[in-house]
């Protein structure tokens, strides 16, 4: 199987991208849902979390920056055939996921690095990662309507994407099982598409 995509399918780069970011960003998203709405800040375990979430955080954004620029190296492979607001839909859902697996963690940063709280961030505990000086170096008054400002953008953006999510799911399980075109198995390992042209 070729690294780079080929007119059928996606090649092994794009997909081990696609699959771990989407993985990364499940995990975050039920994460985030669950320590804000059930864990107490008095939970000794609340902290970690946190730290745990902003790394996975960091880590998606800086593979959705490389999935991004590998995709615009590595033209994708044609869609089936299927009516024009069918294929709208489904170049815009792409194209949404890519702003929102940005955004979501851009988001996030900007928001810590607003934060009042001023408690670094650690990659998985080897490095700190720097706050953005521009919000950082705010007057404290300041930094709090930011921080809300992301905060709220952050979690919207998280809930559009777990939305996007099941519509992304939805319409793979579709035509597979629908349409039984080779969608899905374009974007999954060892799968043998069918050459329809």
């Amino acid at each position: 199987m070729s690294a780079q995509n080929t007119r059928l399918r996606y090649g092994t780069v794009a997909m081990s991208l696609h699959w771990l970011i989407a993985l990364l960003v499940i995990g975050n998203i039920i994460g985030g849902i669950t320590f804000s709405d059930f864990m107490s800040r008095d939970n000794p375990l609340f902290f970690p979390i946190i730290q745990i979430h902003k790394s996975i955080g960091l880590t998606v954004l800086v593979l959705s920056i490389l999935r991004l620029v590998w995709r615009v190296m590595n033209p994708v492979p044609a869609l089936p055939p299927m009516s024009d607001a069918m294929r709208l839909l489904a170049r815009g859902t792409h194209w949404l996921f890519y702003f929102l697996i940005i955004a979501i963690p851009l988001a996030g940063w900007l928001m810590i690095s607003a934060s009042s709280a001023s408690i670094p961030t650690t990659w998985f505990g080897l490095f700190q990662v720097p706050t953005l000086s521009a919000l950082s170096d705010l007057p404290r008054p300041d930094r709090r309507e930011w921080h809300e400002t992301f905060e709220t953008a952050h979690a919207i953006f998280a809930y559009g994407a777990a939305a996007l999510l099941v519509l992304h799911v939805g319409a793979a399980l579709y035509h597979q099982f629908s349409r039984r075109d080779d969608v899905l198995k374009r974007m999954w390992f060892g799968t043998k598409v069918q050459d329809t042209a």
